[in-house]
């Protein structure tokens, strides 16, 4: 690898600028400081700012700090002991150990925050660190961080903390946990052999089970860890200040190891875990089988990592190139579009609070504090970190910020939709690469998105679903298109597809949210119930999508005929009978329901592929019966790649698969069909033409025949085309989904990036039209060319009366962005070189040297940084000054130098 020397005297001013650690202590990817203690300084700071219930010199008085100091220096009390201390003329209870932590603290910090009084952690140390850089500035921060450090390591040395075996500590409750776990599981094994559920129901419920119990196992050992001296057992020091190991490391070490991921997939195997479990822990041992499992997953986990790497890293790659000629162009490009803002809710919970998300970024509108009318921020402001938390306060819940996402500047973006650079703390400057910036903060965590499962040597991470709604709050219950039906056994079952659960708060700040009430769940409550905090509203099965009958009746097959449309599986001496679709679609199979004294026909059954049948031929059923099954997929690992192929997928822009239909207008549902092996669904807006959809016979789907839909609502199950969305809700909406689905792949891993990175990319993205019209332009009809060429065009044209192109937004992954570019030089280092020189030549076309890249390759200044056209023709003028005596010339050099170093002078051709 090539190593590249500063030589120059600028070079090295600028270097000496940019790389210095002092300047490097916030972190580009989420504006966190990067630099904070770890590993042996937490811990070390953690026991120093302990408190020993008990300890010696425990409730005594002094009366000065030096007293105290005193008193320790003679051994008279413990590091660890709360005593009652003067400080800023408050007696305060505390411990030497944090009187002593108060001290490294820097002056200006400790008139801010007061004293220090609390238990040190990694997150509290990287916050002091934060705070310590908002008030500071680079320099201070940096010596504050070696005092850290030093006090850490002293601390961790003196505290003669050692990982012993009497400190991993088996619960005794482990026991009684495994031993009910073993009887939920007979219970299941039980229901399989009788035939009341399917082989994948059974698997799933068994990987809930042990999921449950290793969870409980571990929450039973962290309470007794914690408990154990006083919270000074060393390991549970160690996780909890986040010095080193997390919950689920010690869980393995002295809990339980749980389940294990299966090393390869075999064929007819269910799922991707090995269903019985690893009991035993590291601490007692495992026996000959577990330990056999277990080689399973260290082997899996090494490999992946190894090959995982090379995907994150050509990732980066192709991040990079699609991004890197954005580089800060303007101040302001004077867009009156934004992002409109909220806090980030998974339910009720807030995931991420509206202060942080809209720190650092510029106003679009005035803001005002919705009680006084007073203006918090004004239109074009960045929103600093006081008036996002007064923001807060004031209750206001959505804010118009601008954003990378519609910025209008030509080339590159402007400071003011890019907002706070992340690295410095302050406005972005013209000329910085925000773009190379943004690919690398969303590169460099792929690896960590990688590099999972090594941690948990290939156990598995499976969370059990949840399938219930709970009331989030006291309310009234009201239904909104909700079909019921009530079965024999007195349980109510929705009916309908697209059924909801409103919730009107009673009292209080007069909230509503909506529930979806999935089709085949088991309503718990009844319309305009009133329902208190934490009760549940319905139920349904994760497993599996049910198929259930409207109507009572007979029960008759039409078209179920063995080993063309249905199949019987003997397993363990249990007969399964499932769907399948006639390959030569001549027969269709349903289910009939008629009324067994006339056989009129009560309700028509469509069966799916993989259906599994719950009832049998002239069966009498009720309303609300399981006619039959679809299981779901079955519970996946989410694979070291935690996500890294989804990321892959969203910033490719690729089609899935399997992928859902989706309705283009409002309207409501007729089912027509099946004919040729296909429904016709017809979607009948109150206004406008009807459209039709074509869904082949077999799959799932998610509406029932006259239900209301609305327009991008999926009609049948599977993954959602970004494309279908762009097309159906337009640009802003895809910019949105496509942002939200990145992030949440990386929430999912804890890693923390900020929006604007991920838009920068989105909008390259998006860049370009599709040309649909030609006009009087001289575009050509079905050409892809960047969205401000065109309106430029339309432009000329229309000043001369002409008829403008027409032309819709278009969605290309980062690898067909990146070919696409204007830059010929920078495609053909990317990839298919020959074709993209091969094009340049035919048609022509010169590169400008905008971008990064292209300046790279042909040896000249990069147009970003020092490197931008307007520092390159300045031409520095001396001015003489003649002296008295003899002019000196070294003063006249320096001034000149100085001038170069602050890009100083006038320029002869602005």
């Amino acid at each position: 690898m090539a190593v590249y020397v500063p030589i120059s005297p600028e070079a090295l001013a600028e270097n000496m600028m940019l790389l210095l650690s002092p300047y490097n202590i916030l972190s580009p990817a989420h504006g966190k400081p990067l630099a904070a203690p770890t590993r042996d300084m937490v811990i070390g700071l953690h026991y120093l700012t302990k408190v020993r219930p008990g300890a010696k010199g425990e409730g005594k008085l002094f009366s000065s700090v030096d007293e105290v100091r005193l008193a320790y220096e003679h051994r008279y009390i413990d590091l660890h002991a709360l005593i009652k201390v003067p400080i800023d003329g408050k007696i305060i209870e505390t411990t030497y150990g944090r009187i002593i932590f108060n001290e490294i603290l820097p002056e200006e910090l400790r008139k801010e925050l007061g004293f220090v009084n609390e238990e040190q952690n990694k997150k509290t140390l990287a916050a002091l660190v934060g705070k310590a850089h908002k008030l500071l500035g680079s320099i201070k921060t940096a010596e504050f961080l070696d005092r850290l450090k030093d006090c850490g390591f002293l601390y961790a040395t003196l505290s003669g903390l050692t990982f012993g075996i009497e400190d991993m500590v088996v619960p005794p409750e482990k026991k009684a946990i495994i031993d009910e776990a073993m009887r939920k599981r007979d219970d299941v094994e039980e229901a399989y052999r009788k035939g009341l559920i399917s082989r994948i129901e059974r698997y799933q419920k068994i990987l809930d089970i042990w999921t449950e119990a290793t969870e409980r196992v571990k929450d039973a050992m962290l309470k007794r860890m914690k408990e154990d001296r006083h919270g000074f057992n060393p390991i549970w020091m160690s996780v909890y200040s986040g010095a080193r190991g997390n919950e689920d490391q010690v869980r393995q070490i002295s809990g339980m190891r749980g389940l294990m991921a299966r090393p390869a997939k075999a064929k007819d195997v269910v799922g991707e875990f090995i269903e019985t479990p690893i009991i035993s822990n590291f601490k007692e041992g495992l026996n000959v089988l577990e330990y056999f499992i277990s080689t399973h997953g260290a082997r899996k986990g090494l490999s992946d990592t190894a090959l995982k790497t090379a995907n994150a890293g050509h990732l980066t790659r192709r991040l990079v190139d699609v991004a890197q000629e954005v580089v800060v162009t303007m101040e302001d490009c004077g867009t009156v579009m934004g992002r409109r803002m909220t806090a980030l809710k998974e339910g009720e919970t807030i995931i991420e609070p509206l202060r942080e998300r809209i720190v650092g970024r510029v106003a679009l509108e005035d803001v005002y504090d919705p009680t006084t009318g007073e203006v918090i921020v004004k239109e074009g402001e960045e929103i600093t970190e006081a008036a996002a938390a007064r923001i807060e306060e004031a209750g206001i819940e959505e804010v118009e910020v601008r954003s990378v996402l519609r910025c209008k500047a030509k080339h590159g973006v402007c400071a003011k939709c890019y907002g706070r650079n992340l690295a410095t703390g302050r406005m972005v400057e013209i000329g910085e690469a925000v773009g190379v910036i943004a690919a690398q903060s969303i590169g460099e965590p792929g690896t960590q998105l990688t590099l999972r499962t090594f941690h948990t040597g290939g156990a598995a991470e499976r969370i059990a679903e949840i399938a219930k709604h709970i009331a989030p709050f006291d309310a009234v219950v009201k239904f909104e298109n909700l079909e019921t039906a009530k079965r024999p056994s007195g349980e109510v079952v929705s009916l309908s597809k697209k059924g909801c659960m409103i919730l009107e708060e009673i009292g209080g700040s007069n909230r509503v949210r909506r529930f979806n009430v999935p089709y085949g769940s088991v309503l718990l409550v009844s319309n305009g119930q009133e329902v208190k905090k934490g009760e549940t509203l319905c139920e349904w099965e994760p497993y599996s999508l049910p198929i259930l009958a409207k109507k009572g009746g007979m029960v008759v097959f039409v078209d179920l005929i063995e080993g063309i449309t249905l199949r019987e599986t003997v397993e363990e001496g249990k007969i399964e009978r499932v769907v399948m679709m006639d390959r030569h679609k001549r027969h269709f199979p349903k289910i009939v329901i008629v009324d067994p004294e006339t056989g009129e026909v009560r309700e028509e059954i469509h069966l799916v592929k993989d259906a599994r049948l719950a009832v049998h031929e002239e069966e009498i059923v009720q309303p609300g019966a399981l006619i039959a099954r679809v299981p779901r997929e079955v519970g996946k690992t989410r694979d070291i790649t935690g996500g890294l192929p989804r990321v892959e997928e969203l910033f490719e822009a690729r089609s899935p698969s399997d992928k859902a239909i989706v309705s283009e207008i409002d309207g409501i549902v007729k089912i027509e069909g099946p004919e040729r092996g296909y429904y016709r669904i017809k979607v009948i807006p109150e206004v406008g033409e009807t459209k039709e959809y074509l869904v082949p016979y077999g799959r799932y789907l998610l509406v029932g025949d006259g239900e209301r839909i609305q327009a991008g609502e999926p009609l049948t199950t599977g993954p959602i085309d970004p494309h279908d969305i762009l097309r159906i809700k337009g640009k802003d909406y895809v910019q949105e989904f496509l942002l939200d689905q990145i992030q949440e792949v990386y929430r999912l891993s804890g890693v923390k990036i900020d929006d604007k990175h991920i838009e920068v990319i989105v909008h390259q993205m998006m860049r370009k039209v599709r040309i649909e019209d030609s006009g009087d332009t001289k575009l050509v009809e079905g050409e892809i060319v960047d969205a401000y060429k065109v309106e430029e065009e339309n432009e000329k044209v229309q000043k001369r009366g002409g008829k403008p192109a027409q032309y819709r937004p278009i969605l290309l992954g980062i690898t067909r962005s990146s070919l696409t570019t204007d830059s010929f030089i920078a495609a053909a280092s990317f990839q298919e070189t020959t074709k993209v020189l091969a094009q340049a030549a035919i048609s022509g076309a010169y590169d400008e040297l905008r971008g990064l890249k292209e300046n790279v390759i042909i040896g000249s200044l990069v147009p970003s940084g020092t490197g931008l056209r307007k520092y390159r023709d300045l031409e520095v003028k001396v001015e003489e000054v003649v002296e008295e005596k003899v002019a000196v010339p070294e003063k006249a050099a320096a001034s000149a130098q100085a001038a170069v170093a602050d890009g100083g002078g006038k320029s002869s051709k602005e």
